[in-house]
């Protein structure tokens, strides 16, 4: 296919062109593989000043996206490549073959730098995104911040640089300029640009921004980092947002606040028991959904209350293509035990999903939030249990609601009233206006094509 890129697309690749380092935000459907591919291209055999380019990406991504796209586009058709997944046999050889582009996905980023015994002589690393690096307790963050000083070009892609809050903006760009811009240490971050918010005598649990720190963030990153919404520069399906609300019963809603007040339930002979609050969330919202897990790994059913919902929204789509997003084992296998489903899992998924094969198909958004084109294949998304991370949200969102989607897409949120539900609804919000003022903050200034 011939590549006839917009003018945001030019503009992104000269920007990478441009600068050593750079953040490219750009949301889902605006190009950004083949934009970086391009400036790959061009910095390699018109400008020879890269030699060994690597990109890090989700493993689906790293697998098929990225060679997808070079196998797509004919200006691209000559640029070899070698995609390190799989056994650490497949890995070794694919990273030693002779190619012009080396892909990795980001789980195995470890590997390569402390176990694999091979040189890290990479001169240019694309991190595909950028979001997965933004914890800097994770051994993939250090072990690629091991190595930075090797590289002498970065660029970071993500749609969503903020899912959580701007405190992990920290990790991202510390990898990208070595802490130029937001400081060496985090410590130093959170004293520059945060005050303590929730916390408990010494310990603290959250950060928000000082006065005027968001702006001073954005303005300190300003100079390396574009980004771009789709809906600036592309024709965007139009989108309907819904929350299809259930209630417990008066028995039902005991037990929920029984545990939420307790943090222990007695039920059917069996110990629901959360040792901490992160355990009480996730109690909390498997009650919401319908059962939950005991300390054994059982699963204990509570009420049904979602899956008649869901039920009704399937009977209204009468017969159109649905996609279901769970997030708890046990939710899927409720949902297998009353529907005719299919999970997305496998290419051959995703090409019958497209061809209007399935009926109702099911993903988890850990696993199907990045690098799946589904649009083809139905414009219903229906969240059956919910999500804290902003990122997987919007990148589920994001395989319906993207260029090439011909319908409206409605996207259904089944939310169990008084609830925890109504808890994670509202800090997707908040996370989203954050992440918003970010993007609006080191926009493209180009006019909308």
């Amino acid at each position: 296919m011939i590549y006839n890129p917009h003018s945001y697309q030019d503009y992104s690749t000269k920007f990478i062109i441009d600068h050593p380092v750079s953040a490219i935000l750009l949301s889902c459907g605006l190009g950004k593989t083949v934009i970086t591919l391009t400036a790959v291209k061009e910095l390699m055999f018109d400008r020879f000043e890269v030699r060994k380019p690597l990109v890090i990406a989700p493993v689906r991504v790293a697998a098929n996206s990225w060679p997808d796209e070079i196998g797509k586009w004919d200006h691209l058709k000559d640029l070899t490549y070698s995609v390190a997944v799989g056994t650490e046999v497949e890995r070794r050889r694919a990273l030693l073959a002779k190619a012009d582009l080396y892909i990795i996905n980001r789980e195995n980023v470890t590997w390569l730098v402390e176990k694999s015994g091979l040189p890290f002589d990479y001169d240019m690393v694309i991190i595909d995104e950028l979001s997965s690096f933004k914890s800097h307790q994770s051994k993939r963050f250090r072990s690629l911040l091991k190595v930075r000083p090797k590289v002498k070009r970065m660029v970071g892609l993500t749609g969503t640089p903020a899912s959580n809050s701007l405190m992990d903006l920290w990790a991202e760009f510390r990898l990208l300029d070595m802490g130029a811009r937001l400081g060496r240490y985090i410590g130093q971050y959170r004293r520059d640009y945060f005050t303590p918010d929730k916390r408990n005598a010494q310990i603290i649990f959250s950060y928000k921004p000082l006065p005027g720190a968001e702006e001073a963030i954005y303005k300190k990153i300003s100079d390396i980092t574009i980004s771009m919404k789709s809906a600036d520069y592309l024709k965007m399906p139009d989108l309907f947002i819904n929350e299809v609300p259930v209630h417990l019963s008066s028995s039902e809603r005991s037990l929920y606040d029984k545990l939420k007040r307790d943090m222990v339930l007695s039920l059917k002979g069996k110990e629901i028991d959360a040792v901490n609050a992160a355990s009480l969330s996730s109690k909390l919202l498997q009650m919401a959904n319908g059962a939950v897990y005991t300390e054994d790994g059982e699963t204990v059913r509570i009420h049904e209350r979602k899956l008649d919902a869901l039920e009704d929204l399937l009977e209204d789509a009468n017969g159109r293509p649905v996609l279901v997003a769970y997030w708890f084992k046990h939710d899927l296998e409720r949902i297998k035990s009353r529907f005719s489903v299919r999970e997305i899992k496998t290419g051959a998924d995703i090409a019958d999903w497209n061809q209007g094969k399935i009926p109702v198909a099911m993903i988890h958004p850990a696993s199907a939030g990045h690098g799946l084109n589904l649009q083809a294949g139905g414009s219903t998304l229906i969240w059956f249990g919910l999500t804290w991370s902003l990122e997987l949200y919007q990148q589920t969102n994001a395989r319906l609601w993207r260029q090439g989607q011909k319908e409206t897409v409605v996207i259904h949120h089944i939310i169990t009233r008084g609830t925890i539900d109504e808890d994670v609804m509202a800090a997707l919000r908040r996370k989203e206006k954050t992440q918003d003022s970010l993007i609006d903050a080191v926009k493209a200034r180009l006019g909308v094509v």
